[in-house]
């Protein structure tokens, strides 16, 4: 390997990616949103949908937060209004939702409440008391996970995974089947998008996705992909239970053990979301016990242009939740940022694309380790999506993982196979050549026919272990030529954009402000700093078992 002198100063990125992350996270952490409220309330127990069909937590956020004093409410939570409730009524968490969202109880009368010390004291005993049962629940699946791994067995790294296309339960399930039949260690499943991302979206409208004051930088396949959820979670003809809701994942949970259990060999089970659902993302995945969940506050601000206060706060609760969990979080390898290129004019170098990407993906995992998140539990994208697309493509592709294994040291690496494009045919050869022979990859992402799905998995485990045994006789592969060349262009342009960053803020990566008028529809994107110290929902890291 290159000593990392001969690519730039690599210790001086990481401590700008890490001071950025440092400045950011406290303020992230004090903060709330409603998709936290929203998340909040489902640690309780609120989950479903109310009698008119909207999903329950959400409806009970919007009726508490809604109108009036907005910002007020949301800023004290809608926890110890609710937990006040809870006493008065005597109801359950979810009977109390139903009743909140079709109008019988207003939880702004019950906040009021909480001006008597002891209605407060006895809505905080009542929180604590519902944090406590979710914290229990959360640590129960966790010990299940482990348990299941020492007694079924893990499956050699890399993993080979496959991404389950059905959007209904039941044909999801038996997709999911097939694909663990056919060797699959991990299947992943896209999360529909939640009602605030879908009016969002309509809002918006295709014209403002044209319109260059809306910072729309990225055009990444893999964003596409999330989007592409969005628009099937609005079909009409997609009946029954949706396989990325609550209720689907759990059943995909119960199915894929029993399958991993006629295997003898644990399967994980991935999700994918939306923007905009981060916290809901981590309870449902901390309480169905999901293994593996792909969130990225950077390129949620990128891709989907989310108030960068708004992201960085979701993803702080999300990143709390998952840490206690144990579930592994997946930060790809950066948004592709043209927003300066449209400014000047002047399309970027491949470069240049690479080092971006790679600066913002430096950001996302310093938050994650700024937010408790271990080394292991942190898996990185090694290949940007469009590097199949690029003139040399393996060049590239080995610069890329050689800079991630320098930069990433601890954490392992994730190949993600790219939706079908004008090159990525090529894409198995380049994975052939960049994959690492000594450095841990987790996981190998893979698209193939029902058919071949076998054959794919048995094609990308070879390739894993021809790499292996290729650095076992020839020793690690230094960089020289084009590829040493891409990998200092890469390093200067990732600097350039976080020091872009630090100065001039998330114009530097954008090219815009956020969209002023959505900040006119109620609740999008809003962020308010706490102004109620009491979190029974700190839910500290619990200590490993021995």
């Amino acid at each position: 390997m290159t000593a990392t002198g001969a690519w730039g100063d690599l210790d001086a990125l990481l401590a700008l990616a890490d001071t950025l992350a440092g400045a950011w996270a406290g303020r992230a952490a004090a903060s709330t949103t409603q998709g936290r409220e929203r998340a909040i309330l489902r640690l309780c127990g609120v989950g479903g949908v109310d009698r008119a069909g909207r999903p329950l937590a959400s409806e009970v956020v919007d009726r508490y937060v809604g109108s009036g004093a907005a910002a007020d409410r949301l800023a004290s939570g809608v926890l110890l209004p609710f937990a006040t409730a809870l006493l008065e009524y005597d109801l359950s968490p979810q009977d109390l939702a139903l009743d909140v969202a079709a109008g019988a109880v207003d939880l702004v009368l019950e906040s009021r409440l909480l001006h008597d010390p002891e209605r407060r004291e006895a809505a905080e005993r009542e929180a604590a008391r519902l944090a406590a049962a979710a914290a229990e629940r959360i640590d129960a699946n966790r010990t299940a996970r482990l348990e299941l791994l020492a007694v079924l067995g893990d499956s050699p790294m890399p993993w080979f995974g496959a991404s389950i296309s059905a959007a209904e339960l039941e044909p999801a399930r038996a997709e999911a089947l097939r694909l663990i039949d056919a060797g699959a260690d991990l299947v992943r499943i896209t999360v529909p998008a939640g009602r605030e991302l879908s009016a969002r979206a309509q809002f918006r409208g295709d014209s403002a996705r044209s319109d260059p004051a809306v910072p729309r930088a990225s055009v990444d396949p893999h964003a596409a992909r999330v989007r592409r959820g969005v628009v099937a979670y609005g079909r009409p003809e997609i009946e029954g239970v949706p396989a990325g809701s609550q209720r689907g994942l759990a059943e995909l949970r119960h199915s894929i053990d029993e399958a991993a259990a006629e295997r003898r060999r644990y399967v994980r089970l991935a999700t994918l979301g939306p923007a905009l659902a981060a916290p809901e993302l981590a309870v449902v995945a901390s309480f169905e016990r999901i293994d593996v969940v792909e969130v990225d506050a950077i390129a949620e601000i990128v891709d989907e242009g989310v108030d960068p206060d708004r992201a960085l706060a979701d993803h702080a609760f999300a990143h709390r939740l998952l840490r206690r969990a144990g579930v592994q979080v997946l930060v790809g390898p950066g948004p592709l940022v043209v927003a300066p290129d449209l400014e000047r004019g002047v399309p970027s170098d491949p470069a240049t694309r690479a080092g971006r990407a790679l600066g913002l993906q430096l950001l996302s995992v310093a938050l994650a380790r700024h937010q408790g998140l271990p080394e292991e539990q942190v898996l990185v994208g090694a290949l940007p999506a469009w590097i199949s697309d690029e003139r040399d493509p393996a060049i590239q592709a080995i610069a890329e993982v050689a800079l991630r294994r320098a930069l990433f040291r601890g954490h392992a690496l994730v190949f993600d196979e790219p939706a079908m494009s004008a090159a990525s045919e090529g894409w198995p050869f380049v994975f052939a050549a960049a994959v690492p022979g000594s450095e841990p990859t987790a996981l190998v992402m893979r698209r193939a026919e029902s058919g071949r799905v076998r054959q794919v998995g048995d094609a990308t485990r070879a390739a894993a272990r021809v790499a292996r045994d290729v650095e076992v006789a020839l020793g690690s592969r230094v960089l020289h030529g084009p590829a040493l060349e891409h990998a200092r262009a890469a390093v200067i342009a990732a600097r350039g954009l976080l020091e872009g960053l630090s100065q001039q803020g998330w114009r530097a990566v954008i090219g815009a402000t956020i969209d002023t008028a959505e900040r006119t529809r109620p609740g999008w994107d809003a962020v308010v700093e706490r102004s109620d110290d009491f979190d029974p929902f700190s839910l500290p890291r619990p200590v490993a078992p021995r």
